[in-house]
């Protein structure tokens, strides 16, 4: 029995193979578990908002002193909100309005 393959049908499976190994590769990078830092869920900004909501009504302060009292606050986690700052509550603030 003799099998031969012409060039066509060589070059596509070594296409074929190629593809599939750029498309795993990609796979592979694809982020497939939530990070424990992210505080982008809606259940963080839900947290995140009931702490600048509780220093919020007290009194009337600009968005640097209210950074500070949300960061110094013994709920606030600084490992998981590492990304808060004042520009990150100047844009939580825009939506509540």
């Amino acid at each position: 029995m003799d099998f031969e393959l012409d060039t066509s049908t060589i070059m596509m499976i070594v296409f074929i193979v190629a593809f599939v190994i750029s498309i795993y590769k990609v796979y592979a990078f694809m982020p497939n578990k939530q990070l424990l830092d992210d505080d982008t869920t809606p259940e963080a900004q839900e947290e995140l908002l009931n702490i600048i909501l509780k220093h919020l009504d007290k009194e009337n302060i600009n968005t640097k002193e209210l950074v500070e009292k949300v960061k110094n606050d013994e709920e606030f986690d600084s490992k998981h909100f590492w990304r808060f700052n004042e520009n990150k509550l100047i844009q939580i603030l825009n939506k509540l309005d």
